[in-house]
């Protein structure tokens, strides 16, 4: 890509970010991004195709990254289910720290699909999120009782509810602004708090 080019798309980027921060996806304008870049519209166009496209752009390589590294962890702690009792399931896992880790090395991108993505593809990520975990520890627990741990039995509703609980709360850092030390420092309490509430409720833990 020539040099001026290169340079012309940083400051659309950059622009994108503040004009979607400032005002929403659905509120957000081109027209005004290419103002603030000294472009006209249509130069605004050969970079991006819509404003769809353009807020993709800002939050999609994250946001793929965050479901790629859980599969790659999830496989891992498949894998080692057979090394486990009942005492040490999800212990010292820390999961929730390491996202919010992720979250925060990508902090620009995840603000936006937490505050600023209704009325764009992305505006039930979490949802979907929720949907994979829940998906994942119905998964895990049969697993569990592959390798001889019983489990208590929880209704598919009300799963839905605690995971999804769990999701928001790991994003309410972003929603507050938290720190990256500050985010850090809940999440170690976050997990310490879900590992004993799922533990409990499973059965695995007096």
């Amino acid at each position: 890509m020539p040099r001026d080019k290169s340079e012309n798309h940083e400051k659309i980027v950059d622009a994108a970010y503040e004009e979607f921060m400032t005002y929403g996806f659905v509120d957000a304008s081109m027209r005004r991004i290419a103002s603030n870049c000294q472009m006209s519209a249509s130069g605004l166009y050969k970079h991006f195709s819509s404003k769809e496209d353009m807020f993709a752009s800002l939050v999609e390589p994250a946001y793929n990254g965050l479901k790629e590294k859980y599969n790659q962890i999830l496989d891992k702690e498949y894998a080692d289910i057979k090394n486990k009792t009942a005492e040490d399931i999800w212990e010292g896992d820390e999961e929730t720290v390491w996202v919010t880790k992720y979250i925060y090395d990508n902090y620009n991108a995840f603000k936006l699909l937490v505050c600023k993505s209704q009325g764009t593809a992305y505006e039930n990520f979490i949802h979907e999120l929720a949907s994979m975990e829940e998906k994942a520890t119905i998964e895990y627990i049969e697993k569990l009782k592959e390798n001889g741990i019983k489990t208590n039995p929880i209704p598919k509703k009300e799963l839905h509810l605690f995971v999804t609980s769990n999701i928001n709360a790991i994003f309410e850092t972003v929603v507050h602004d938290f720190s990256k030390k500050e985010a850090i420092a809940y999440a170690k309490r976050l997990d310490e708090y879900c590992v004993a509430g799922w533990k409990r409720i499973f059965g695995l833990a007096e």
